[in-house]
């Protein structure tokens, strides 16, 4: 299938238009036998695509899984990978054909039920996958995973589900089969690009703890070995059918502690890649004196915020949540930790995709001590205010200089509460532990206004952390996923975001001009507009 006929007009993005940067270009030969580091976090669960939803993992299952779609690095526009064609003509009823010959890493074919298998034990709800409401949209989807009637914390159970399997998916042959929505989903076929979508074995079926501890994939890389804290070791797949085969053979995904001591590697040249450099790096421009020609830059579809617990006091109060986004100083924090690399929010939705519009967030985004003082008086709080984050991803001095902000502006004890390392962040996070307001921030899963939407804020979503809950705005993301064209969809979106504004079920802090570093080895390696490294394009001296 065309790429026009895969790519709904209404969810392109604007990456070109915007002077993204210019990918490097080969000099001469390269060494394929090479192995290459890059930094990574340390994955917060197994390394199951259904289950996981975080950067970590994700950076691993990249490498190791090819899904349906890919998104070019470029401008992050979605193409066919393992898809021969995804046809429709209503947008609710999807017929995908595969590619013959795929086979996962232990030599079994990848068929069509290679996927249905795996989307079905994601969306089943006693498996508890973290990537479960991303197929709620087809249909049989409650009959597999039933609402808990009380919410996640509650003490009810939820009730039994009345299906193992989604009636809207259906085995054609082993290289067909279709999938029908509960109802029509234009942006459908290019959200399936993102990992949780992903083909399982059979051996994943037949025993989870073996594949668990040596995961089986269908990409560009195979697994070798993991040690938790330390790295995760990869090889290349030289039976590779995709047209992303890498130029290199061993990649180690290196976990730090600290960005800053990753930093220190890669300007030593004993860490090829690190995808994101730290503020230390960033103060007065020094990373142009320790990496000089090494520097790598690109707008990148990422943004930082601060997600609140509503499932806790105080943060479950509005007029608190309004008056402490107020009381941060965007403007003098991107200027002062980060050198004028990140831009302040002003939204939800970053200003990179299609259909953003401006100040979304309204007066609630700005610096204004009168304004959030006011707000601060009318929530009758009077109590101490943290902000907790993972020290291990550089970013304990702007949580400083935030909490600094709010304590100066409201008068409030405010302080920045340092945890443990993303992986055990993240564990918190997802079981509701979160004492104080915390480090969030959202890296595109797709190139969709839709998603920056649905999974952080929709009752009950992948990644609605902190359980807020508005089914007036639930309505009309409904509203808009079913928009019969592109203008109507992008309005009732937009329509959504603004109704955050009075909410504030997370502080939009900054987006971003990501720079990242390689090492004197990597002739070329581009960064990916989903802030990764681009890994077919790595090329070693």
């Amino acid at each position: 299938m065309s790429q026009a006929r895969l790519v709904p007009v209404a969810v392109a993005v604007a990456l070109i238009a915007t002077g993204c940067g210019t990918p490097e270009a080969p000099a001469g030969g390269s060494n394929t036998d090479a192995g290459i580091t890059i930094f990574n976090t340390e994955p917060e669960n197994p390394l199951v695509p259904g289950n996981t939803t975080e950067v970590g993992g994700s950076r691993v299952l990249d490498a190791l899984f090819t899904g349906l779609v890919e998104y070019r690095n470029e401008d992050a526009g979605p193409v066919n990978a393992m898809a021969e064609s995804i046809d429709t003509q209503d947008s609710k009823l999807f017929t995908v054909k595969i590619k013959p010959g795929w086979k996962f890493h232990d030599g079994t074919a990848v068929t069509s039920k290679s996927f249905v298998d795996a989307w079905n034990w994601t969306a089943y709800g006693p498996n508890a996958t973290q990537g479960a409401s991303f197929f709620s949209q087809i249909e049989g989807y409650k009959d597999v995973n039933p609402a808990d009637p009380d919410g996640a914390d509650g003490p009810e159970k939820p009730p039994a589900p009345k299906a193992e399997k989604l009636s809207g998916l259906k085995v054609v042959d082993d290289t067909t089969f279709t999938i029908t929505l509960s109802e029509p989903f234009a942006v459908f076929p290019v959200t399936i690009g993102y990992e949780v979508f992903a083909p399982l074995p059979e051996a994943f079926f037949k025993d989870q703890a073996a594949f668990e501890a040596k995961p089986i994939g269908n990409g560009p890389f195979k697994f070798v070995e993991r040690t938790v804290g330390t790295d995760i070791k990869l090889t290349r797949n030289d039976d590779y059918p995709g047209d992303d085969k890498p130029k290199f053979k061993d990649l180690t995904l290196k976990v730090y502690q600290s960005r800053e001591s990753a930093y220190a590697d890669l300007v030593a040249n004993n860490l090829d890649f690190m995808e994101e450099l730290p503020p230390n790096a960033l103060a007065g421009q020094k990373y142009e004196t320790d990496l000089g020609d090494r520097v790598v830059t690109r707008e990148t579809l990422n943004n930082q915020t601060i997600a609140l617990p509503f499932y806790t006091k105080p943060y479950d109060n509005a007029s608190l949540r309004r008056a402490l986004s107020m009381a941060i100083n965007r403007e003098e924090i991107t200027q002062r930790i980060f050198e004028g690399t990140r831009k302040p929010a002003d939204g939800w939705v970053h200003p990179l995709m299609k259909g953003y519009q401006p100040g979304q967030c309204g007066e609630y985004c700005k610096f204004n001590p009168d304004k959030a003082k006011e707000e601060f008086a009318k929530s009758g709080y009077t109590g101490e205010i943290v902000l907790l984050s993972n020290t291990d991803g550089g970013h304990q001095e702007w949580a400083e200089a935030v909490a600094n902000s709010i304590k100066n502006t409201l008068g409030v004890n405010a302080r920045f509460v340092p945890t443990t390392s993303f992986g055990e962040f993240r564990q918190k996070v997802n079981a509701h532990e979160m004492t104080g307001m915390y480090r969030s921030g959202w890296i595109a899963d797709y190139p969709s206004i839709e998603n920056w939407l649905t999974p952080l804020f929709r009752t009950g979503a992948s990644s609605n952390d902190g359980l807020y809950t508005n089914p007036k705005f639930d309505a009309k993301l409904a509203e808009a996923d079913k928009a019969a064209s592109e203008d109507e969809a992008i309005r009732l979106y937009l329509e959504a975001e603004k109704m955050l504004a009075e909410d504030m079920p997370s502080i939009p802090l900054w987006t971003q001009k990501t720079i990242a570093g390689k090492s004197n080895r990597l002739k070329v390696a581009n960064l990916h507009p989903f802030r990764k490294l681009d890994l077919d394009s790595v090329e070693v001296a």
